[in-house]
Formats: C-alpha cells, structure tokens, sequence
C-alpha cells in the first residue's frame, strides 16, 4: 500500500497493526453504531492528492489568488473585524520562535509566556476598570456566550436579556450558547425595543428585566450608537438581581468611561483591534473581566494567570490560576468549554497596547471619533444618500441610499472600494440601508475617494 505523502504512517502493515491491536478486522467495524440510513453509499468525490510540495504549493496559491484583497484604506466594511492599523511591533512579536510551541494553552511552567499573558489581562483591566480578566476566547461573541453562561450559573436563573437590535452573528453565537429548549441548561433570550435614538428602550427593558440571569448590551452598540447613560441600565439590571454585562470596542476606551466604572459587573469585547489583522473574521478574540471576587472568579471556563512573590526577595512568579475549574482541569464538568484559543493573539495585544499608553488610547479615539463623523457628513452631504447625524457614533454607522446596497457596493467594488455591509431587512432598519466603517486607518483622502464613488454610484 502506497503511503499518503503527508502521512508517513499511512501505507505498509501500519493500518493492520492498528485493527489487530483493536480486535476488529476492517475499519467498517469501527463505525457500526452508526445506523445504515446515515452511511454515505456512494465514493466521496475528491480531487486527486497532490503528489508533491510544489505542487501543494501551487494549487495553495492558485486559490489565494481568486481571491480581491483591498488596501486598508479602501476597506469600508466593519461589522466584527474592522480595519485597523497593526503596528509593526505587534507582528514583529508573535512572530518570533520563542512562542511557537505545540500546545500553546499548556499548564506547564512558561514564566515568560505567562508574565506576557499576565500583562495583557493587567491590561485589559485597566481599560475597563475591572480587575479579573481570562485569557480571550475566540470572538466577542463567544466572550458573550461564555459571560451569559457565568451569569446564569451565579443567579441560578435562565434568562437573558439583549437589544433587538444586535450584530446578526454575534446574537447567534449566543444562541448557540444558550442551548436548545430541550437543552435541561437552556437559557431564554428576551430582546428589548431599541428607540428612535439607537439606545435601549428603558420601560420595556423593566418590565423584563424580572428574573433574567443578565442584562447584555453595547456601547459603541451594532450600529456604532453610543448610549447616552449605560449606567442607567447597569442600575435597573442589579436592581432586578441580574448581572449587567457590556460590551465595549476597547478603542473606544480612550473617550468613553469605562463599564466598571458606571456599574457593569462583567465587561466584554473584542480583541481584534488591538493589533491583530482582521484575517477574514476568523479568530480574532474576545475578552472576559470581572471584579475581583471568588463569586466571579469561580466561573470563568478560561485560563486564568496569576502572579505571586517568590523566596526571592523583589521577584515575582507567574503561573495559571484555578485551572481545575477548566475544561482542561475537569473536562465535561468544566465551566464550559476552553479548548486552545487566540492565545497568541494575546501578546498582539500586550504588544499594541504597551505601545499606545493612556495617551495613545485616548489619540486614536478622538481621531476615529473626527474621521468617522466627517465621513458620515459627507456623505449625508449627497443627493440619494442619508445618514442621522442627531446621534454620536463611534467608528461605525448607517447609510440609506436610493437604491439597493448590492447596487452601491457593485459600483464602489468597481472602484476599487469595500463598501459598506448591507443591513436591509435587519431589525430597526428601514430602506437600503449599509454600515460604513471609518477608523483611524483611513486618510483624509481615503474618505474623499468613498464620497465621489458613493455620489456615482447614487447618481
């Protein structure tokens, strides 16, 4: 039997050692519980294996390039991985040797690894003024998921509530968290009305609030609107003894106050601005805090990092914290699932933002707050085109134009443009209606140059 090229162990007696060791004859037997009516009958169509690494190498990039990749700046389209700019350090960082080992989420005694994910968690809580933070999980939705999931586990309850007006992908995340109904740890999702001014609608917010494990809401929320007083719905969400979980854009940190400090009890949001490149959305990271309290600390599924003094007079020690609680620690009985996750992603982020400091922060949220608005004036400036300018938005907002989106973003494609996601038919979305992302990437220039392809393409 001729061996797979990419699997040494693939030819010769090595399968009928494998069986013989097994006690079966064929590895049909292996699959016997799987009941008839679910066996493929026909042969699987697959292309033929690739004989060589050269030719591995060419078919790879044959594929990659099909695909249009646009420069930063002509990239207009957020909606969960934005265009930001990734300094040079950031990269420079996770791609050194020191960090590529086999199983990056192991428990063993890594005192540099450590310390370096002990400072991104210092970090982080300083951002959101909380002062527990895990190691990020895949995405902020699943940073929501795992949050929702905390706090169901604390209050014994099994609702939560959320905005009707969510990101599509990040709601359903959540649900995929919160279980089936058959499910015995099923969590409900109750949406709340969205007003006129993009904030959550309070009155109908406290007629639900009543036994919901947790509150979750945004600010910067989906469509970029800032709520005017989240600490108003953190109040009414204790009040009612449910959690008040929020999820923030870190970038937006450097303006806005921060969740812990208005009243949230658990802090969310992605990782992915934070230097790491938008990778066609796909683990990118979220971020999990909390106050540091044994009732929070009890319930986080993720790798936890802790630093201690040594024997040594003025030296500290770094290692992992409660990991038994963990699915590496207690498998099945874990707080959920941890798994490996965007732990490298981490010292991205340690990395960006060692770099910006408090004034970096606060710098590159003014300038997104500037560039975002001067584009959404402008554009609102056009004929066939309306933006609300009655709200403030935070690096993302909503167009309507006269025509469908898939009209609009056709022409700006042709122009070398992404341009914006397309919202018509989501909730609270009335017309042709798309999300434009401006952040502190994108040039003065860059705008001028979406504005007159928006005006041709509306004309």
């Amino acid at each position: 039997m001729k061996a797979h090229p990419w699997m040494a162990n693939s030819g010769g007696s090595a399968k009928e050692e494998m069986l013989a060791a097994l006690g079966v004859n064929s590895v049909e037997a292996l699959f016997a519980q799987i009941p008839e009516d679910h066996l493929m009958e026909r042969p699987l169509e697959l292309p033929p294996q690739l004989a060589s690494e050269v030719a591995l190498s060419r078919h790879l990039d044959d594929m990659l390039g099909k695909n249009t990749v646009f420069p930063t700046g002509a990239c207009f389209r957020g909606a969960g991985a934005w265009p930001h700019y990734v300094p040079a350090i950031c990269d420079e960082v996770v791609g050194r040797y020191e960090w590529q080992t086999s199983v990056f989420g192991s428990p063993a005694s890594d005192h540099g690894r450590n310390q370096a994910w002990f400072e991104f968690t210092s970090q982080i809580g300083a951002l959101v003024e909380m002062d527990f933070v895990g190691l990020p999980v895949y995405s902020w939705g699943c940073a929501i998921g795992h949050a929702v999931r905390m706090a169901s586990r604390m209050t014994g309850r099994r609702k939560v509530i959320i905005p009707e007006i969510m990101d599509p992908e990040r709601r359903m995340v959540l649900e995929t968290y919160c279980e089936p109904v058959e499910m015995a740890r099923h969590i409900e999702i109750v949406p709340v009305k969205v007003g006129a001014d993009g904030a959550m609608d309070r009155d109908d917010l406290r007629a639900k609030v009543d036994g919901a494990a947790a509150l979750y809401f945004e600010t910067p929320g989906y469509l970029g609107v800032i709520d005017p007083d989240p600490g108003a719905l953190c109040a009414i969400a204790r009040e009612a003894g449910a959690e008040a979980i929020v999820g923030v854009d870190p970038l937006s940190l450097g303006l806005l106050e921060a969740p812990g400090a208005y009243g949230a009890t658990l802090a969310v949001g992605p990782t992915q601005p934070l230097g790491v490149h938008m990778y066609a959305g796909g683990g990118v990271g979220g971020f999990i805090a909390s106050p540091d309290d044994e009732r929070y600390a009890r319930e986080y599924n993720t790798l936890n990092v802790s630093i201690s003094e040594t024997r040594v007079k003025g030296e500290h020690g770094f290692g992992l914290a409660l990991f038994h609680q963990s699915s590496y620690g207690m498998r099945d009985e874990g707080k959920d699932w941890t798994g490996n996750s965007v732990y490298l992603w981490a010292l991205a982020n340690a990395a960006y933002m060692s770099a910006m400091g408090p004034e970096g922060f606060a710098e590159i949220g003014r300038l997104i707050m500037a560039r975002s608005r001067a584009a959404a004036q402008a554009l609102d400036g056009l004929e066939g085109v309306s933006v609300d300018l009655s709200r403030p938005v935070f690096k993302e907002f909503v167009a309507t134009f006269n025509r469908p989106v898939a009209q609009v973003n056709a022409s700006l494609r042709a122009a070398g443009l992404l341009g914006g996601k397309d919202l018509t038919g989501e909730p609270g979305i009335e017309g042709h209606a798309a999300l434009f992302c401006v952040t502190e990437a994108h040039t003065e220039d860059d705008i001028d140059r979406l504005v007159a392809a928006v005006k041709e393409a509306v004309a």
